[in-house]
């Protein structure tokens, strides 16, 4: 039997060559990255948020520029308005206190302008540039959390990919190794050299095997199409994982701040922003510039005086408005937002906690994975000296087809452990890449 030739490449199959599709694109694990970065939903979404937040940064800087409007109405009084004229104003010799009802102007009469408006200064609008400022550097932030959590997500994924992709390879050897013994037992027990019972232990084994690979195929077709919605591809689009499994034993990470802690100070920076705007509206005047230019026309359509004349009208002027009392409206509105920006110093500490934490938590988890790969490694070997062991004892009649397949199944075993704890390993590295700010 040619068993033992074919276990002491399984290795090498695992964790070197693998399997490659001749229909499918081979995607390496930065190719799934730069993919996503064009076409992941969610990542155009936040795109377009940064784009929104460059836009609304215009629109407030805009309110700086003069606005301009053209006016213009037309009026037919069918009743004249009335003023009270006093009639020592005509006649001194008349009593003082004592009015007359008079009516004054035309029933026709059009206005036709042009108005200019420019703030010189004002709190608000000031305040809101400084505060969309704020917000496209908060859109910022959040496009790149969102990045980061996308790209942990491919991480994964593609891992999750490669240890199944390496157990469909691992099983598709074991069942041709299988099928081999099967069908040499076959022959053995028709020459009545070998126990029926020996045969079914090879037949269940086969078609065990067989089971496996059809469940792990099903699960590796799941993970590809969560990892080609995750890229933002089509799921019918054919791809294949590059198999090599690429394991640094230890890798150190300069320690920077997360980005969820730089998007809670880029809020509080919005709170304090909003606080200010608040009260500088409350004790600071605004003051703007302004103009107007047009005509007046007023019309008479009565004989035997008919007429339609215009007269022109223009001034510029500075306006200046300063709030006296607007009620309580402002304060609450101030007390509101001291009490939020408290709230957010306070998840400012929290997420530091928390962060701290759960580096430490990673780094013990990172490490004991990577024990676990050593002490796997070593049972690899140990598991292939038992099987080869095996199989020369059975060779001279002194170990059973039931010991062989227990050896079997002791090295597939261990083979699949080191394969799982170097992934643990990658995922527990990859974590404390994603804390620590360096993912």
């Amino acid at each position: 039997m040619k068993l033992a030739n074919i276990h002491k490449h399984i290795v090498v199959i695992f964790l070197l060559i693998g399997l490659q599709s001749a229909h499918a694109q081979n995607w390496s694990l930065q190719q799934c990255l730069d993919t996503a970065r064009v076409y992941n939903k969610n990542l155009q979404m936040s795109k377009n948020n940064l784009d929104i937040g460059e836009q609304k940064k215009k629109e407030a800087q805009s309110n700086l520029l003069p606005k301009i409007a053209a006016n213009s109405d037309y009026k037919y009084f069918t009743n004249l308005p009335y003023q009270l004229l006093p009639l020592n104003a005509l006649n001194p010799a008349a009593p003082v206190g004592e009015f007359r009802a008079a009516q004054f102007g035309v029933p026709h009469n059009l206005n036709a302008n042009i108005t200019l408006s420019m703030p010189l200064y004002n709190p608000q609008v000031f305040g809101a540039i400084q505060s969309t400022k704020i917000a496209s550097e908060l859109a910022d932030w959040q496009y790149q959390k969102t990045e980061e959590q996308i790209f942990f997500e491919i991480y994964n994924l593609y891992y999750n990919a490669q240890i199944l992709h390496h157990q469909l390879a691992f099983i598709d050897s074991n069942l041709i190794n299988a099928t081999r013994i099967l069908t040499n037992m076959q022959l053995l027990n028709e020459q009545l050299l070998a126990k029926g019972s020996d045969v079914d232990k090879l037949k269940l084994q086969v078609s065990q095997l067989t089971s496996q690979k059809v469940t792990i195929q099903g699960k590796y077709e799941q993970v590809l199409n969560a990892l080609k919605f995750a890229m933002g591809i089509s799921i019918q689009q054919a791809i294949q994982i590059a198999p090599d499994v690429v394991f640094n034993e230890y890798q150190n990470y300069k320690l920077l701040v997360s980005k969820e802690y730089h998007i809670n100070k880029m809020q509080n920076r919005l709170l304090l922003n909003d606080l200010s705007i608040l009260n500088k509206s409350r004790y600071l005047p605004s003051i703007q510039l302004i103009g107007l230019y047009g005509t007046s026309g007023f019309g008479y359509t009565e004989k035997p005086n008919s007429f339609f004349d215009f007269y022109p009208i223009g001034f510029a002027g500075i306006q200046l408005n300063y709030p006296l009392f607007a009620g309580t409206t402002t304060q609450r509105k101030i007390n509101q937002k001291k009490i939020e920006l408290r709230i957010g110093e306070i998840k400012s500490q929290l997420i530091n906690e928390q962060n701290t934490l759960q580096i430490q938590n990673s780094e013990l988890q990172r490490n004991l994975a990577l024990k676990l790969v050593q002490t796997a490694k070593e049972q690899i070997n140990l598991a292939k000296t038992i099987y080869e062991q095996t199989i020369l004892q059975q060779k001279y009649g002194t170990a059973n087809l039931t010991d062989v397949l227990l050896a079997d199944n002791a090295l597939r075993e261990a083979q699949q452990i080191f394969l799982n704890t170097v992934v643990e390993y990658l995922k527990a590295n990859l974590e404390m890449k994603k804390l620590t700010g360096n993912l």
